[in-house]
């Protein structure tokens, strides 16, 4: 297909991870919406030291530039529904219960540095061609950051205009993905929905690829983390 161009960001969907990056399986470790207005990924580097030699009468006899060291990126999440289950999986905050067992809200407590979360994004693809050229419904531009770390709530400020929330976190290398326990990219030339291929490298924190496979149902209660994946763990 040509070049895609990204049309809107669509549907998100976080996931809980173990203190190893590790996807946990069960009924209550995922959550789906789209009720964000932007997901930022800002790339965390470290500049290198540039390497000078520099003669006594001043002439530069060589210079090396310092390769810069990636760090990861720095997350920021903008959205506006106020769900205890996403902000648990997200931040490791307790969830407030009803007296018939369903979430109404949340406790802000501490950082919780030993819990961690996936986070993938489906942006929508543009142009004419794309269910053509991709053999299905449409296309998205699928993104997913495995480990996600130290999420935390921003500023909250209620008055009378819309009021929108900020979750930040930092991504990590490495941990136990894998291929994932979900359908994300076609597998075969018949488009048979599937997990990833191949796993990140150990040094990667993203992945980025275009998928016919379409994202999942928006909800506003925990999904379960199914998969083979899951099957043999």
């Amino acid at each position: 297909m040509p070049c895609p161009l990204i049309a809107n960001a669509d549907t998100i969907r976080v996931t809980r991870v173990d203190g190893c990056g590790r996807p946990v399986c069960g009924e209550d470790n995922g959550f789906v919406f789209d009720c964000f207005a932007t997901l930022a990924m800002n790339p965390n580097t470290e500049e290198g030291e540039d390497v000078e030699y520099r003669a006594a009468n001043g002439r530069v006899c060589g210079f090396k530039r310092g390769c810069p060291s990636f760090r990861g990126f720095d997350v920021e999440l903008s959205f506006f529904s106020v769900s205890p289950e996403f902000i648990e999986i997200t931040t490791g905050n307790p969830v407030v219960y009803g007296f018939d067992g369903t979430p109404i809200g949340y406790d802000d407590c501490s950082v919780q540095c030993n819990s961690g979360f996936a986070i993938e994004l489906w942006a929508e693809v543009l142009g004419d061609d794309v269910c053509e050229a991709t053999g299905g419904d449409g296309a998205w531009i699928y993104f997913l950051m495995p480990w996600v770390t130290n999420g935390q709530l921003g500023n909250m400020e209620i008055g009378s205009e819309a009021v929108s929330l900020t979750l930040t976190g930092a991504t990590r290398a490495g941990g136990g993905w894998g291929v994932g326990p979900y359908d994300v990219m076609p597998v075969d030339l018949a488009g048979t929905a599937g997990p990833l291929l191949t796993p990140l490298g150990s040094a990667c924190h993203r992945r980025t690829f275009v998928t016919n496979v379409a994202p999942p149902e928006a909800t506003c209660e925990y999904t379960a983390v199914t998969g083979d994946l899951c099957l043999a763990s």
